[in-house]
């Protein structure tokens, strides 16, 4: 040490000993603090004295270890310790201390002594916070990959400069750190640790940030991302609620989803035993690939995380396959047979080339069969012994199963007849009147037309009989032959005609137009009736008197 620090170090204690001694009176000369300055710049720490009055002024700086004497001004100037040489000054007038080039050392409490003439002393302390800029911050993880709920995860962010203040961000909202929770944050100088206990994915749902700041600047780190592992979550099937029934060889399939990181092993069961071949979907081409696959079976999706060492299955789901019904046909009797009633009898039959038929149903022109057709037991064929004429007309059979239905039809031509021959027409009719005789017949196929004059046969070969001007030649009886060329049978049927002379047939008012006159009548009366007797009413009549 050199004779003028010694000297300087020397007068420092003496002073110091003499404040000591001396009756100190506290007063505020020092603004409140602390006051915060940019390592490398100048500060100034201004006093609250606009002249003072002193013997000495004294500043002291202490360190948090040691008080160390910075300068002080006297009677024979002013002595300012080597170390602080060459970047410390003093106002003479109001005592305010300029530093410059400061750097972190300078952090600390300095305090100024004012010892009066009268012995009396004035002090105060401030606190300088020198400031580093903040830089390198950098968040790290004690493990590279987390377990949710099983990891507890401790993120660190650290950095440099002074009075670092740290800020935890998860993506761009503050992560909140209640008492008493699954989060806990310790900080220290140059460094902040967020404690996660049993982890969830939303805790690190967004990049982690960190920010450090002080009231130079604020920077923040890269953002942070640790892979949480989790689930595999709840799994699902789609659809939730097949049908009891599937038809075989239809798109019909199944999906299984369930939320995980890693994405999960998705595998399929079938009464508890690994179906092969199955992914997340599992088809009606690999079911109906198994054994006995047409049965009532459950099936259900299971989800493995390799990396959590979790399983999780979906609900089972039960459900049977079922060969659809195909290749309808009916068995009938051949086209060209001719079917007779009452002489010929029937049988229809169906089947189906594949599918487990399990309903069988015969319908005739879309209605259930009339109670006179016998049918099997099991419903496989249906008898007419023998045939009846109502028996024509379309038979289909429906063979159906729990997922599926096929039909087939057939249309049955019974013939018969001809029957119920029958000619309508004018009895009588006058000298000039057209004419015309339908004659009808239930027959199939339909019947030829035949008619016959007074016995003789006359030209027409229709159902209808017709003569343009009846004459009184024209009098006499009509015979309509019915014949069915299928079954060979004719019937007849006759009809009377009688021509009179012109005008020997009028007629005189019906007995409904005699009723609607006398109706008519009777209203008209009414109404005078009632119009003689409004009118009196309305018409004053004179007294006589």
């Amino acid at each position: 040490m050199t004779t003028a620090r010694k000297a300087t170090t020397a007068m420092a204690a003496l002073l110091l000993a003499f404040w000591a001694a001396a009756a100190a009176t506290a007063l505020d000369i020092l603004p409140a603090g602390p006051v915060d300055a940019e390592a490398g710049k100048n500060v100034t720490l201004a006093t609250l004295l606009k002249k003072a009055d002193y013997v000495f002024l004294i500043w002291n700086f202490h360190n948090g270890e040691e008080q160390i004497h910075v300068i002080t001004l006297g009677p024979q100037g002013q002595k300012v310790n080597e170390a602080y040489r060459g970047r410390v000054g003093v106002d003479p007038v109001t005592g305010t201390l300029t530093l410059s080039a400061i750097t972190a050392a300078d952090s600390g409490d300095f305090s100024l002594n004012v010892i009066k003439n009268n012995s009396e002393t004035e002090t105060g302390e401030i606190q300088l916070r020198v400031l580093e800029p903040v830089s390198g911050v950098v968040v790290s993880a004690n493990v590279a990959e987390a377990v949710e709920h099983n990891s507890t995860v401790v993120l660190t962010c650290k950095a440099q400069g002074s009075f670092l203040k740290f800020t935890w961000l998860n993506g761009t909202a503050p992560i909140v750190t209640p008492v008493g929770g699954r989060l806990d944050v310790e900080e220290s100088e140059f460094s902040s640790k967020l404690t996660i206990v049993r982890l969830l994915r939303s805790d690190l749902a967004q990049p982690v940030v960190c920010s450090a700041a002080n009231k130079l600047e604020t920077k923040k780190s890269t953002p942070f991302t640790l892979p949480v592992l989790y689930g595999p979550d709840k799994v699902t099937v789609t659809p939730a609620k097949p049908p009891r029934f599937v038809r075989g060889g239809s798109d019909f399939n199944l999906t299984c989803a369930s939320r995980s990181n890693p994405p999960a092993a998705l595998a399929w069961y079938r009464n508890g035993s690994l179906l092969a071949g199955a992914g997340a979907e599992l088809t009606l081409k690999v079911i109906q690939g198994q054994a006995n696959w047409n049965r009532l079976n459950e099936y259900s999706c299971k989800a493995t995380n390799a990396k959590t060492k979790r399983v999780v299955a979906s609900p089972v789901i039960s459900f049977s396959v079922v060969e659809p019904v195909s290749g309808v046909q009916m068995s009938h009797p051949p086209a060209a047979a001719v079917l007779l009633a009452v002489n010929s009898s029937a049988n229809l039959s169906c089947r189906a080339a594949a599918g487990a038929v399990t309903q069988r149903t015969w319908l005739k022109n879309g209605q259930p069969l009339p109670a006179h057709v016998a049918a099997s037991p099991d419903g496989t064929w249906i008898a007419f012994t023998p045939l009846r004429r109502d028996d024509n007309g379309r038979y289909e059979c429906r063979l159906a199963n729990a997922a599926s239905e096929g039909k087939a039809a057939y249309q049955m031509v019974v013939n018969f007849g001809p029957e119920e021959v029958k000619v309508s027409g004018d009895s009588a009719v006058e000298v000039g009147d057209g004419v015309n005789l339908r004659c009808s017949a239930a027959s199939v196929p339909n019947a030829n037309f035949t008619w016959k004059f007074n016995g003789t046969l006359t030209p027409t070969k229709t159902s209808t009989y017709a003569i343009a001007e009846a004459n009184y030649k024209n009098t006499g009886t009509y015979t309509c032959q019915a014949h069915n060329s299928v079954t060979g049978k004719s019937a007849v049927s006759t009809h009377n005609l009688s021509v009179k002379e012109e005008g020997t047939l009028e007629e005189g008012l019906s007995d409904g137009a005699i009723a609607g006159i006398i109706i008519g009548v009777l209203a008209a009366l009414g109404l005078a009736i009632g119009l003689v007797m409004y009118c009196r009413q309305k018409v004053p009549v004179e007294s006589p008197y």
